[in-house]
């Protein structure tokens, strides 16, 4: 699955257009490199979003075309 969309999808970025965008403007690291939108995510990678001070790092557990709110929860695990 594309990198833009994961992030909707499991609601880490809540618009595809601002996933992409952060994506493109370095501001999402994929296993430590950064990540064009069009990356694809799989499970087992590390993803670090860059929000302003605050740094987001997660692993992707599943991948999934559609989730609802509660599912989406489960597609990673937050890391500290």
């Amino acid at each position: 699955m594309r990198l833009d969309k994961y992030l909707k999808v499991s609601r880490l970025i809540k618009r595809r257009t601002v996933a992409a965008e952060a994506s493109s403007s370095g501001k999402v690291l994929v296993n430590g490199k950064s990540a064009k939108p069009s990356r694809d995510v799989k499970p087992g990678d590390i993803i670090e979003l860059c929000f302003g001070q605050r740094t987001l790092k997660v692993e992707v557990l599943d991948i999934t075309e559609h989730a609802g709110k509660d599912a989406a929860a489960s597609m990673y695990r937050e890391i500290t």
